[in-house]
């Protein structure tokens, strides 16, 4: 695991001295050592180190990494350029394209996105490799919880997206009146065609930014 160094680690420490933390590292290195798993170690704090506390504009909460070869690389949705691009992302695309008029790319690569703001947290960071959701229940979520929660204590407007049931049993963590929260159906195959086409989060993302003084998101991701 890649150590953390910007303003994450004061919140992030209060965690690794907690007894569950304790478990779920000594669960995650035997899981790597014995087994198959995703995404690669060192990138399993992507997330935080790509957005730092202080930078974060939004918040997607993602379930668990893609669990097939060379897909995650510790942000929620997004795979490394040359991977195909999963469904539930050609859907984030396609509400893109539909929203704000951003043009598809050839890939899934959502870095650019983290730059700018986007905090892209899995509420679950590791995976074995063919078996989605194999690492739940061990002691992420009550960590990512944690970074959650920091950032519903930012003092500045964050725009929340909560696509699918399990990201919405999230919503009573966000008090803070100064965010906007979202909601709308999982962007996958199987329920993107309830809601979350058409929902215009993007949009609505940026225009409530910009209401609020704060740049806007760059949306589009380059070929």
């Amino acid at each position: 695991m890649a150590m953390i160094t910007n303003d994450w680690l004061t919140v992030v420490n209060q965690e690794f001295k907690q007894p569950y933390y304790k478990r779920l590292y000594d669960f995650v290195r035997h899981e790597y050592e014995t087994q198959v798993i995703y995404p690669p170690s060192e990138d399993i704090f992507n997330a935080l180190h790509l957005t730092p506390l202080s930078e974060v504009k939004v918040l997607i909460v993602g379930q668990d990494p893609y669990h097939e070869p060379g897909q995650a690389h510790g942000l929620c949705f997004s795979v490394k350029p040359g991977v195909e691009i999963p469904p539930s992302l050609k859907n984030i695309y396609q509400e893109l394209h539909d929203d704000v008029g951003c043009r598809i790319p050839n890939n899934g690569y959502l870095e650019k996105w983290a730059k700018q703001g986007v905090l892209l947290l899995n509420a679950v960071l590791t995976v074995r490799a063919h078996q989605a959701a194999s690492h739940q229940g061990r002691g992420w979520e009550q960590f990512t919880d944690a970074i959650i929660r920091a950032v519903d204590k930012q003092d500045c407007p964050i725009v929340i997206m909560l696509w699918g049931r399990y990201a919405q049993a999230k919503l009573p963590m966000f008090t803070n009146p100064k965010h906007l929260v979202l909601r709308a159906p999982h962007p996958s195959p199987l329920s993107a065609y309830r809601g979350f086409f058409g929902c215009r989060h993007f949009s609505k993302c940026n225009e409530f930014l910009q209401s609020q003084g704060v740049a806007p998101i760059d949306w589009q991701i380059e070929d």
